[in-house]
C-alpha cells in the first residue's frame, strides 16, 4: 500500500486514502481542486504521516465519523498542530479533546465543495456519514461495509438502530451507483449492498 493513494477524482474534487494503525484504518482526504482546501476524515493513527498529508494536501479541518479508539489516536497531535477537530455530541465524550460539534444534515464547506452530514447511529450513538454533494462519494465510517453493517457488540452499539440508519438514511437516499467508502477495507456501492439488507436482519449482525 502506498503512503497515500488518489482513489477518485473529477473536475471539482479529488479523494485520497491512506491506511494506518494496527486496525488498518482508512483515512480519507477530500480536496477541492479549485481552491486547494481539503478535509481529513478520521485522524486514526500514525500522526506524523497524517500531519505530513495535512500540510501537503491543504487540510483545513478534521472530522471524525465516530469516537472509537482506533479512529481517534491522532486527534491530540492534529489539534496541537492547529487543526480543528469535529465530532458529534453523542460521541464527543469518547475523544480526549475536540473543537467543534457536528450536527445532522449540516453542510461542511471544503473550498467550493459541499459535504452533507448524515447521522447514522448504531455502531456508536454518534456515528456519522459524509456525502460529497454533486458526486457519488459517501464516506460511511464503520456504519456500512461490503457485506453488512459495522459491529454493534461494543458498548453503545445497537443492531436495530444501525439497520434503521442504513435502510432509511443511506439506502433510501442514495442511488445504486453511490460509492461506499468505509472506515476499514475495500469500497463498495449502495447497489451492491442494498439487496442484502434482509439477509443481514435475518442473521442478526
Amino acid at each position: 500500500m502506498p503512503e497515500i493513494e488518489r482513489i477518485w477524482e473529477d473536475a471539482a474534487c479529488e479523494l485520497h486514502r491512506t491506511v494506518v494503525g494496527p486496525m488498518d484504518n482508512n483515512v480519507y482526504v477530500l480536496r477541492c481542486r479549485r481552491t486547494g482546501d481539503a478535509l481529513l476524515v478520521d485522524a486514526a493513527n500514525e500522526h506524523e504521516l497524517l500531519l505530513d498529508l495535512c500540510r501537503r494536501l491543504g487540510v483545513r479541518q478534521v472530522v471524525e465519523t465516530h469516537g472509537h479508539w482506533d479512529h481517534i489516536q491522532a486527534v491530540p497531535a492534529v489539534r496541537d498542530a492547529g487543526y480543528s477537530v469535529a465530532v458529534t455530541a453523542a460521541d464527543a465524550g469518547m475523544l480526549p479533546s475536540y473543537d467543534e460539534l457536528l450536527e445532522d444534515d449540516a453542510v461542511l464547506e471544503v473550498g467550493r465543495l459541499r459535504v452533507r452530514t448524515i447521522a447514522t447511529p448504531g455502531h456508536t450513538p454518534g456515528s456519522m456519514c459524509f456525502h460529497v454533494e454533486g458526486t457519488s462519494l459517501l464516506l460511511t465510517g464503520d456504519t456500512l461495509f461490503p457485506g453488512g453493517p459495522g459491529n454493534t457488540s461494543f458498548p453503545g452499539g445497537d443492531f436495530p438502530t444501525i439497520v434503521h440508519s442504513i435502510e432509511r438514511r443511506l439506502f433510501a437516499r442514495f442511488d445504486g451507483s453511490t460509492l461506499v467508502l468505509p472506515g476499514h477495507g475495500a469500497s463498495t456501492t449502495i447497489g451492491t449492498e442494498s439487496p442484502h439488507l434482509q439477509e443481514w436482519i435475518d442473521r442478526g449482525w
